[in-house]
């Protein structure tokens, strides 16, 4: 089942944002999100719609407003228990966090959303979009390892769940490997990927299908073309692969039409007008998370190269060199500080869990307590699984106390708590709920299967050798049962009165006659 199979309402409308998003339509896809979160009440499909407002808010550059849906979308998330939801949200979040600066928040966002990415049971088309979100986050902080892992993983999703080899193409994220290296002087390896990229290209149009390119994939080889051609590499402008055609996609998508600012630089150069490719320079105004903020100094570098002046081509590929790297320097403060960071968390962590043991566990037999039963159960009933709650009594414990003392009382109930739990099914949950009462509560069962579980209790408690640990003071346990009604509204109520019905159960099978 996928996700959107669990979305009950407005489903189209998702699925009709998702296709426009897709196709870098992202204004009319935010408009149509807008439509939906005024008007639907189901907590499913509003986390969905909000989750793709941030995706239509990233494409279309609008930083002003990453923090605030980020937030909403978050409080959205924060309670649905899918691994999908909470993947796609970081990854998002991380790429948010990359365009405004925040690298340390961008780090943590790539943990979360790999983890959570990968612990989808069943991966869908949805997922597969999340790995792709999660590989562009990657490529722009300079992961390029990390990128191309998530971005073959979102193809092999994408295969599965029949979406063309083409839609995952991704070039953007080589071409950012490939001017990374430029950048740092490696001017051979950046024409290699770069005819890498352009070999690809061919490829789909040599199959019939470059239409199945996305236009923001359209428009990233575009620039690999044209920057081919700054380089000064013949690049093969037939076939549908000219460059300057190709910039002309990317539709309303704001990393695209950064791309088409640059590469009309670019092509300048190409075409021996290095003048007229600084002057453009001067104006042009795009994200330095794009392509790295190296970027235009480097075109300025080759620009002004060409026109002859290289004490000017000098001085800015020395500025390139010195942004790139900053961008080295920042991430590896980043690394640094989180691992001091994790370093305290843990310590925190080891701290406060100790504590949280303590406060949820029963001292004296080690198992959960009232209150850790009760968050148990509410747990279980809001998911509205079916389930049965058994109270058992110990029957001869006020004996034991008053001929053994209470040090004796103390290992009876230690030695009742293991019997207990060496009998149950797997995956029943067994408490101490306070004196000699222990609840257990049983995940998916009937009044049968909690009729033989209570057998089994009963049979284990009486066989047990209680005359070596208290002599003359036998130990029996009377266990009563009660399925919880359906969750709702009147969850609470249903779950006292399933308590007090099992309660009730568990005393009259203390007057009830035993069987020898």
């Amino acid at each position: 089942m996928g996700w959107l199979d669990r979305v009950e309402d407005q489903v189209d409308a998702l699925t009709k944002a998702r296709a426009l998003q897709e196709v870098s339509r992202s204004a009319e896809a935010y408009a149509i999100l807008e439509r939906v979160l005024r008007t639907t009440r189901d907590p499913h499909a509003r986390a969905d719609a909000l989750v793709q407002r941030l995706s239509a808010l990233i494409n279309l550059g609008r930083t002003a407003e990453y923090t605030r849906a980020i937030e909403e979308a978050s409080a959205a998330v924060r309670d649905l228990a899918e691994p999908y939801l909470h993947g796609h949200l970081n990854a998002l979040a991380a790429l948010a966090a990359h365009h405004q600066g925040a690298l340390d928040r961008c780090v943590t966002h790539l943990v979360r959303a790999a983890r959570a990415l990968g612990a989808v049971d069943d991966p869908d088309r949805d997922t597969a979009w999340g790995w792709h979100d999660l590989a562009m986050a990657y490529s722009y902080l300079s992961f390029h390892g990390y990128a191309l892992g998530a971005i073959e993983r979102a193809r092999q999703l994408g295969n599965a769940a029949g979406i063309p080899e083409e839609t995952f193409a991704a070039p953007g994220i080589r071409l950012r490997n490939a001017v990374a290296l430029d950048h740092t002087g490696d001017g051979d390896g950046c024409l290699r990927v770069l005819r890498d990229i352009a070999t690809d290209l061919d490829r789909f149009i040599a199959a019939g299908n470059a239409d199945r390119l996305r236009p923001s994939s359209l428009a990233a080889y575009g620039y690999a073309g044209a920057r081919r051609a700054a380089l000064g590499d013949v690049v093969d402008t037939g076939g549908g692969a000219e460059p300057g055609r190709l910039l002309g996609h990317g539709a309303d998508s704001a990393r695209a039409r950064d791309m088409r600012q640059l590469g009309q630089v670019c092509l300048a150069i190409a075409a021996g007008r290095p003048i007229e490719a600084v002057t453009r320079l001067e104006t042009v105004q795009v994200s330095a998370e794009t392509l790295g903020a190296a970027e235009p100094a480097r075109l300025r570098s080759i620009a002004l190269g060409r026109a002859g002046d290289h004490a000017g081509a000098h001085r800015a590929d020395r500025l390139a060199f010195r942004l790139a790297a900053q961008r080295h320097d920042r991430l590896r403060d980043v690394y640094i500080d989180g691992i001091a960071a994790r370093i305290d968390h843990e310590e925190m962590r080891r701290e406060a869990a100790r504590f949280e043991g303590e406060a949820l566990t029963d001292p004296l037999t080690g198992l959960p307590n009232r209150r850790r039963l009760e968050r148990y159960i509410a747990s279980v009933v809001s998911r509205g699984e079916r389930v049965v709650i058994g109270v058992c009594d110990l029957d001869g414990f006020k004996a034991v106390n008053t001929r053994h003392g209470h040090h004796s009382g103390d290992l009876v109930l230690q030695r009742v708590a293991g019997v207990i739990n060496r009998v149950m099914r797997r995956g029943d949950f067994v408490a101490r709920y306070g004196g000699d009462e222990f609840v257990v509560v049983l995940p998916g069962a009937g009044m049968t299967e909690a009729a033989e579980v209570g057998r089994r209790i009963d049979a284990a408690v009486r066989t047990e050798d209680w005359e070596s640990l208290v002599p003359g003071t036998p130990v029996g346990v009377s266990i009563g049962f009660a399925e919880v009604g359906a969750g709702g509204p009147g969850q609470r109520d249903a779950l006292g009165a399933a308590f007090e019905a099992a309660d009730r159960e568990m005393l009259q099978a203390k007057v009830r006659p035993r069987s020898a």
